[in-house]
């Protein structure tokens, strides 16, 4: 554990990063699936909407290491989420409609991209520890 603490925490964000991706990746095309193609819009709604819980913990204790502000913090990303699900379903809409018109990949890259963003949202609001005097 003192290996994983000691790393940068833009490496540990990108590894936890991944592996948040992969589930909401999963709980996507879960959804995709069950409920089908033409639906995607509402799929990535209902993967947001799991997958923030899921995200929340792993970087509250495996990347920014903070302790206590569970309700302060869940709210700020949740906000942040908010940010990064608009820009998710802008990028979604466009990929599907006039780059990949596929719902699949449309989506694996807007994830990917939206990750990006959500690091910086992330370190600099939602878990922002300030400094004591």
């Amino acid at each position: 554990m003192d290996k994983w603490i000691k790393l940068p925490d833009i490496v540990r964000f990108i590894i936890i990063g991944t592996i948040n991706f992969a589930i909401s990746y999963s709980i996507y095309v879960l959804f995709v699936l069950l409920i089908g193609e033409n639906y995607y819009q509402c799929c990535v709604a209902l993967q947001w909407a799991i997958s923030s819980i899921i995200s929340y913990l792993n970087q509250k204790f495996f990347v920014f290491f903070t302790k206590g502000n569970y309700v302060k913090e869940y709210l700020k990303c949740c906000s942040t989420w908010l940010i990064g699900y608009f820009i998710n379903v802008i990028l979604l809409e466009i990929f599907v409609k006039f780059v990949f018109k596929e719902v699949f990949i449309s989506q694996f890259v807007s994830i990917a991209l939206v990750s990006i963003a959500t690091y910086f949202l992330f370190k600099f609001f939602a878990f922002k520890q300030h400094k004591k005097d």
